[in-house]
């Protein structure tokens, strides 16, 4: 690119925008001042999204690369716009989601003089990124953009941190832009291992119940077809984590749903009696195995993951295969003989009859009773889409019932806060995931206290005229930590009950349609309202405040060992 003089600020939008960013969440304030000054000038080339709060902007980019598998951008101020970061940070690196933080920082000359609003952003947030790094230097601008992307979007994708100094922001700089394919220090890809592969592959050839594990890894690898061959020419079942959820279709013959503490009874029962575990993209966190001591003790293991510090981590496993699912995949596939296991693929049919009639058929298709239940609600909503929305959750009950009864057509319709459990999480998210994927019908399930930690972005909602539905199941509790109290600690609910606001005037107040039901035979009606209003729609759902969410493996339990 030919060279020219501008301003560091402009350098940083050009280089932007030669990644391919379109849209930026963000909040202006004093350090980044001459970012958005530069930011009028390419409204027509670059939309920033106004969040009402910081952490809304880095959920709303979190939100917005899971849909759309681009890398998510949050522009904010130094000091607290900085440090308001650090959750959605977090959450994308447990959740290996690819965002660029953009944070503006003191003039170089004032760090370290505990100048207004400074703060060591590197510092803290060096143990939650791939990547942070302090521009000083406008010509360092382009430099660190390229790098910052190139990182944070391959191997393992994760958060990368810019913090830029204000004098950075406004000096003059030559500017060109070269996109970074390679870093000496960094390897993304791994080679694969022919012997390793060949190992996986004999190991899965004398199977008689082989077992796969699907995570998020082979959305993110967009291993999806890759994964399809492969089961389909071992015909292998196959379960998914909570992350890992629509990397296949709700309704493919070998996928048996979701493992882990509330998983489906089939996935967990069977991880402890197949004879060949194939751990794909996932990376064996406690919600999934329990107990280790009883996880998979009977099984060959075999692990495929990207990023080795998690193979051998929490689970010693026989075969180690290192490297990007999509190659992996594709290369055991090549060496598998096809087979038949309609004996082991049959015997989760006991499993799932259990399951439907001591939890399904109570939570999902309730008969009789005089309160809504979340599960029939979040079943109806998602038939009504036919099964073609995509989801977002919060974090709580609704969460956890929101990803059993949800039904899933195509990949990338789940985004959830996985690993770092974030409440406050949904509502951003929806917002970022409506950007990224504008085309799609997005489906915002929250209960009540995870709504309300991040109420604010309503405001967002309203401004950026965005069709989101809402699903509130609002039961006065925070509902998960209630259910615990219940179950393991003598029924003392302590500091749990929640007397809420009425939510449906604050929707009113942000000019969102809404609706409050209270009894069954208003939920189609008001389903349907929801759905067919042109715009963005809250339905207050009122459910049982006693509620549970079931099947649940208790805490450090063997994950055959569920509660009903």
């Amino acid at each position: 690119m030919e060279k020219n003089k501008i301003t560091g600020s402009e350098a940083l939008l050009c280089a932007l925008i030669a990644e391919g960013v379109e849209c930026v969440f963000g909040y202006p304030g004093g350090q980044a001042i001459p970012i958005y000054d530069m930011l009028y000038d390419y409204r027509d080339k670059l939309r920033h999204v106004l969040v009402r709060h910081e952490q809304g902007a880095t959920h709303a980019a979190q939100g917005y690369a899971r849909v759309s598998g681009k890398v998510g951008v949050a522009l904010v101020t130094s000091g607290p716009g900085a440090t308001n970061t650090i959750t959605g940070i977090a959450d994308a690196m447990l959740d290996s989601t690819p965002m660029v933080v953009i944070t503006g920082q003191v003039p170089s000359s004032l760090l370290g003089t505990d100048a207004f609003q400074e703060v060591d952003v590197i510092g803290i947030t060096l143990p939650i990124t791939k990547w942070a790094y302090q521009v000083r230097h406008a010509e360092d601008i382009a430099w660190a953009v390229s790098r910052a992307f190139y990182i944070a979007s391959t191997g393992r994708p994760g958060p990368v941190v810019l913090d830029i100094a204000k004098d950075a922001q406004v000096g003059m700089v030559d500017y060109s832009y070269t996109p970074v394919d390679f870093i000496r220090s960094y390897q993304p890809w791994p080679d694969i291992n022919r012997e390793r592969i060949e190992k996986a592959a004999e190991l899965i050839n004398r199977a008689e119940r082989p077992f796969a594990l699907v995570g998020q890894g082979v959305i993110l690898s967009g291993a999806e077809k890759e994964l399809k061959r492969f089961l389909e020419k071992a015909d292998i079942p196959a379960g998914s984590t909570m992350l890992g959820l629509s990397a296949m279709p709700s309704g493919y013959r070998l996928n048996k749903g979701m493992l882990g503490m509330h998983g489906n009874i089939g996935p967990n029962r069977k991880t402890n009696e197949c004879d060949v575990l194939i751990a794909i993209g996932m990376r064996f966190a406690e919600r999934v195995t329990g107990d280790l001591k009883t996880y998979a003790k009977q099984a060959k293991i075999i692990h495929l993951d990207v990023d080795n510090s998690e193979i051998d981590k929490n689970v010693k496993v026989d075969v180690k295969v290192l490297g990007d699912a999509k190659v992996s995949l594709r290369e055991i596939t090549k060496l598998l003989e096809p087979a038949k296991h309609e004996k082991w693929i049959t015997s989760f049919a006991p499993d799932e009859e259990e399951e439907y009639e001591k939890v399904v058929k109570k939570e999902a298709y309730p008969e009789g009773d005089t309160y809504l239940r979340m599960g029939e609600i979040v079943r109806k909503v998602s038939e009504a889409t036919g099964n073609r929305a995509t989801l977002v959750t919060d974090v709580g009950q609704n969460q956890m019932m929101s990803v059993r009864y949800f039904k899933y057509s195509r990949t990338r319709s789940v985004v959830t806060s996985g690993g770092l459990g974030t409440m406050g999480f949904g509502l951003p998210a929806s917002i970022g995931a409506k950007i990224g994927a504008p085309d799609r019908t997005i489906c915002l399930f929250t209960g009540d206290g995870g709504l309300q930690m991040t109420l604010q972005e309503l405001g967002t909602v309203m401004q950026e005229k965005l069709d989101i539905k809402i699903i509130l199941l609002n039961n006065n509790y925070l509902g998960m930590v209630r259910q615990w109290q219940e179950l393991f600690f003598n029924e003392r609910y302590s500091y749990t009950e929640m007397e809420n606001p009425d939510f449906v005037s604050i929707a009113k107040a942000f000019r969102i349609g809404a609706r409050e039901i209270r009894k069954r035979e208003e939920l189609d009606d008001a389903i349907k309202e929801m759905l067919d209003y042109r715009g963005a729609y809250i339905l207050v759902a009122h459910v049982e405040n006693s509620g549970k969410v079931y099947p649940m493996v208790p805490a450090g339990g063997s994950i055959t060992e569920m509660l009903y």
